[in-house]
C-alpha cells in the first residue's frame, strides 16, 4: 500500500491536536470523557457504516487521530473494546435490532464494555471455553468463568463467547452473547492482582446470569466464526498510535543512557539502535497491511512484532539503569508503600506481553497453518 498523508490530512490532524490540547488537560472522570468524545463525534470514526450518532473518516484521518490522541494528554480510553471490538463486529454480523440498541450508545460514550474469552483452562487456546449458556424461556443463563478480563470493574456489558449446545467440543457449538454486568448475585468481578501491584484485569464469575435470546450474536451456534473475526478488528490504526507509546518510552531509556553513561557501552549503544530500527520496522509494517483486507496473518505478525520488542524493551530499560534500577531511586522504607518508577513497571508489566492477547506460541501457529498452509500439529502429542 502506498500510504501517505495528504495536505488535507496534515491540515485534519491540526484540527484534531487543537480540539484534544483544549479538551483533554480538563479529562478527570473517565467515564465523562467518553461522554465528551462522543459528543464531538470522535467515537467510531473507523466503522464501516454511519448514521448510528458517529462520523466516518478515511483510513489516513483515522491513523492522524490515533497519533495525535497517543501524542496528548488524554486519558487511557475506557470505550474502546465496545468501539474497536464489538461494534465493527455487530456491523459485521450483528441483526438490525442490535444495531439500533447497542451502536448509537457505543457512540455516544454512554455504555462500555469488556471481552468475556479467556478462561483458566482456555486462554490462547480459545477452542476450550467450558463456560455455558442455557435456553430458558428468552433468554439464556450464562454459567462460568472467565479471567484476564480488562476494564470488567467498570463496565456496562460484557460480550461473552459460550457453549449453547450441551456436549459440544472445540469449535462447535459456541454462540456469542451480550450479557449487562449490572446483575449482583449473579456476575462477580474480582480484581487481579499484578507484578506491578496494579489490577488492569479481572477474574469474571457467571452464576447463571441473563442474557436475552435476541442479544445472540451471528446466530446460536456461530459464535466461533464471528469470534473469530471479532479478533480481526482488535489490531489495525490502533497498532500505530501504540507505537507512539513505544517511541516515547525509547526516548525515555536512550536519556537515562545518556545520564547514566550507559550509553558509552557499545553493547548497550547496539541495543539501543536495534530497538528504534525494529519500531520503525513495525510502523512500516503496519501502514503496509493497513489497507489489506482479509489479510490472515497481519495481526498476528503485527503482535509477534510489537510483544517480543516491547519486551526487549523493558529488559534495556532496567541495564541503562544498573543497580539502582533493582531499588528505585529512593532508599527503601519499610514503613510505607514501595512504588515502582515508570522503568520497573515497564520491565514488570511488559513480561506478559507476550502471552495476553494470543500468546506468541499460537500466533506462530496461526501464521504456518493458515497463512503458510502448513500441516496443523497433531493434538494431544507430548
Amino acid at each position: 500500500m502506498d500510504f501517505g498523508f495528504s495536505a488535507a490530512d496534515e491540515g485534519f490532524r491540526g484540527e484534531a491536536r487543537a480540539w484534544l490540547a483544549a479538551h483533554a488537560s480538563d479529562a478527570g472522570d473517565r467515564r465523562a470523557w467518553e461522554r465528551e468524545l462522543g459528543a464531538a463525534g470522535w467515537i467510531g470514526i473507523g466503522w464501516a457504516e454511519e448514521g448510528y450518532g458517529n462520523r466516518t473518516l478515511g483510513l489516513t484521518r483515522q491513523v492522524v487521530w490515533a497519533e495525535e490522541y497517543a501524542r496528548s494528554s488524554a486519558p487511557p480510553r475506557s470505550g474502546h473494546i465496545g468501539e474497536n471490538l464489538l461494534a465493527p463486529t455487530l456491523i459485521a454480523h450483528g441483526s438490525p435490532e442490535q444495531k439500533a440498541r447497542f451502536l448509537p450508545a457505543i457512540a455516544a460514550g454512554d455504555e462500555l464494555w469488556c471481552q468475556g474469552y479467556s478462561e483458566p483452562g482456555a486462554g490462547s487456546d480459545l477452542a476450550g471455553v467450558r463456560t455455558g449458556a442455557v435456553r430458558d424461556g428468552d433468554c439464556y443463563r450464562v454459567s462460568g468463568q472467565k479471567i484476564w478480563t480488562s476494564l470488567a470493574q467498570d463496565a456496562d456489558w460484557c460480550f461473552v463467547l459460550a457453549r449453547t449446545e450441551a456436549g459440544s467440543r472445540r469449535h462447535q457449538g459456541l454462540s456469542l452473547l451480550l450479557v449487562p454486568m449490572d446483575q449482583p448475585g449473579r456476575i462477580e468481578v474480582r480484581p487481579i492482582r499484578q507484578l506491578t501491584g496494579t489490577s488492569d484485569f479481572n477474574e469474571v464469575f457467571f452464576d447463571g446470569a441473563r442474557a436475552r435470546a435476541e442479544h445472540v450474536v451471528g446466530g446460536e451456534g456461530n459464535g466461533w466464526q464471528v469470534a473469530m473475526s471479532l479478533l480481526g478488528f482488535e489490531r489495525g490504526v490502533s497498532t500505530l498510535a501504540q507505537q507512539i507509546g513505544f517511541a516515547e518510552e525509547l526516548g525515555r531509556v536512550v536519556r537515562a543512557a545518556v545520564d547514566s553513561g550507559a550509553v558509552d557501552d557499545p553493547v548497550v549503544r547496539e541495543r539501543l539502535v536495534r530497538q528504534w530500527a525494529e519500531l520503525r520496522v513495525m510502523r512500516w509494517n503496519a501502514l503496509r497491511t493497513l489497507g489489506r483486507a482479509g489479510d490472515a496473518g497481519a495481526p498476528s505478525v503485527a503482535k509477534l512484532l510489537w510483544g517480543g520488542w516491547h519486551q526487549r524493551l523493558g529488559e534495556l530499560a532496567m541495564a541503562v539503569r544498573g543497580a539502582v534500577g533493582s531499588v528505585g531511586p529512593r532508599e527503601w522504607d519499610a514503613s510505607s508503600p514501595y512504588e515502582l518508577d515508570s522503568f520497573q513497571h515497564l520491565f514488570l508489566f511488559s513480561r506478559a506481553d507476550t502471552v495476553y492477547g494470543g500468546s506468541d506460541q499460537i500466533q506462530r501457529t496461526i501464521i504456518a497453518e493458515r497463512v503458510l498452509g502448513l500441516p496443523r500439529e497433531p493434538k494431544g502429542v507430548v
